[in-house]
């Protein structure tokens, strides 16, 4: 699927809105959760006419976009809710930093969703940007494609226990963030057993690619990385700066929702330590592999050179050679090539060299 990159937009005045990624559905799907303490609706939106029933009521609206291709429906929903064009501009650029942004009216937040692939994907990571704008009533996300890790959440908001039915978009957001953070958990468990296979391949020296594993590893590490040190800032941003979108009642599990990014973030550390370690132990084994094949090989080589000196003498065609007469030349040479060979492994024993 072919890429839009910045360059699309070289030479457009800021706020010009433009699709920068790769378009991963068809079609945008646009739809809405509204509820309240005793009210659960769901509903697709086919008509931005519809947005209006999400403003200035006393239900929460959770409004969820897939798709970020469709320009002309970003814009009418950024025109509906008094977003600002930069921000949109932001929206649909999927190479966003994540980062947070406080406006008199609504919250702007950009967090990296990332995910085990599964199917012909297995094994690799999956990155999604997840854009997020709360207001007093609502809350908006981004998202590129369909399926997500807020499965959990929409259950909880349908069951209706808990606080999340009786707390506005604050905590939704906060609930929203606190899945996207536990996922990464779970990519850890997955990174994690890569690199105890990783770690048993070098080891046992089993593995011709592993160097090739080693360094796919180092890169989602990185990857990973870059999403979540980036959130740890948004989180203590939102702390530290208490916008008047977040209640009081919200931001101690603000608090905690930082603790499990500090965890990931401090994990995703020491598995990059580590896995610069046994990078250093395969260069370490290969080395002395290495080394123990060509000791091998020059014991063989210094064993042949007087063998091949006699061998080389013996082997010219002077005529006045005497020993080219004697009935026990030959033998004689055998023995006294023999011996020269063993004489020459119970030195190297000697000086433990084999």
């Amino acid at each position: 699927m072919k890429r839009r990159t910045r360059a699309r937009k070289a030479g457009l005045p800021p706020g010009s809105l433009v699709h920068i990624g790769e378009r991963q559905v068809d079609g945008a799907r646009l739809s809405s959760i509204d509820y309240s303490p005793d009210r659960f609706v769901t509903r697709t939106i086919a008509d931005l006419g519809e947005l209006d029933a999400c403003l200035g009521t006393d239900t929460v609206s959770w409004i969820d976009l897939v798709g970020l291709h469709d320009i002309p429906l970003i814009e009418g929903i950024g025109k509906t809710f008094g977003i600002h064009a930069l921000v949109l501009e932001d929206i649909l650029n999927t190479d966003q930093r994540p980062k947070v942004e406080v406006f008199d009216e609504y919250v702007f937040l950009v967090a990296k969703m990332i995910r085990p692939g599964e199917g012909d994907r297995a094994g690799s990571i999956e990155i999604e940007q997840v854009s997020f704008i709360l207001g007093k009533s609502f809350l908006i996300t981004f998202q590129e494609r369909p399926g997500d890790v807020f499965g959990s959440v929409r259950e909880r908001l349908k069951a209706g226990k808990g606080r999340l039915r009786r707390s506005g978009p604050d905590y939704l957001g906060y609930a929203l963030l606190d899945g996207i953070v536990d996922n990464y958990f779970v990519v850890l468990d997955h990174l994690s057993t890569k690199m105890d296979s990783i770690e048993s391949a070098v080891l046992d020296q089993s593995d011709s690619l592993v160097n090739h594993r080693i360094h796919r590893l180092k890169h989602d590490l990185l990857m990973l990385r870059k999403a979540t040190w980036p959130l740890r800032e948004i989180v203590s941003a939102l702390i530290r700066d208490e916008p008047p979108q977040v209640a009081a009642e919200s931001r101690p599990y603000l608090h905690d929702l930082y603790d499990h990014t500090a965890h990931v973030a401090d994990t995703l550390d020491t598995y990059r330590e580590m896995l610069s370690g046994l990078l250093e132990v395969h260069f370490s084994l290969v080395n002395t592999r290495m080394g123990e094949v060509m000791k091998v090989l020059t014991i063989i080589a210094t064993i042949f050179i007087p063998l091949t000196f006699v061998a080389g003498v013996y082997g010219m065609n002077f005529e006045h050679m005497p020993e080219l007469a004697w009935k026990w030349a030959y033998p004689a040479i055998l023995a006294i090539m023999f011996s020269i060979a063993a004489s020459l492994l119970v030195f190297f024993r000697l000086k433990h060299w084999i």
